[in-house]
C-alpha cells in the first residue's frame, strides 16, 4: 500500500504561481511514475504531468511551458510548479502513482491522493 498526501493548493490571481507537493509513504519501492491529474467542475479528469523514475516527463499541451513537474526521490515527493496560471487551470488536482511507465489511462495508476483545490481568479 502507498499513501499519498498532497499540499500546496489555494487561491491565486491569474498570472500567479503555486507549487503543489505530494509525498508518498508506505510501499514506495513499488513506485515508478508519479504524476498529477486535475478535474474541473463538469469535466473529465485529465493528466496534467507525469514523471517516471528515469526518462522524460510528459505534459498536457495546455500546460506546456507553464507547469514543471519534478521529483525528489530521497523524500518520495513529487512537485508541480505552476506558473502563469489561468482561470481555466481551476480544478481539483490529484497526485497519482504507478508501478509502470507514464500512461494517460487513469486505471494505470495504482494509488491516488485526496486532491487539493486550485482556484485561479481572473
Amino acid at each position: 500500500q502507498v499513501q499519498l498526501v498532497e499540499s500546496g493548493g489555494g487561491l491565486v490571481q491569474a498570472g500567479g504561481s503555486l507549487r503543489l507537493s505530494c509525498t508518498a509513504s508506505g510501499s514506495v519501492f513499488s513506485i515508478n511514475t508519479m504524476g498529477w491529474y486535475r478535474q474541473a467542475p463538469g469535466k473529465q479528469r485529465e493528466l496534467v504531468a507525469a514523471a517516471p523514475n528515469d526518462g522524460n516527463s510528459n505534459y498536457a499541451d495546455s500546460v506546456k511551458g507553464r507547469f514543471t513537474i519534478s521529483r525528489d526521490n530521497a523524500k518520495n515527493t513529487v512537485y508541480l510548479q505552476m506558473d502563469s496560471l489561468k482561470p481555466e487551470d481551476t480544478a481539483v488536482y490529484y497526485c497519482a502513482v504507478s508501478a509502470g511507465p507514464i500512461s494517460q489511462q487513469q486505471s494505470h495508476y495504482d494509488y491516488w491522493g485526496q486532491g487539493t483545490q486550485v482556484t485561479v481568479s481572473s
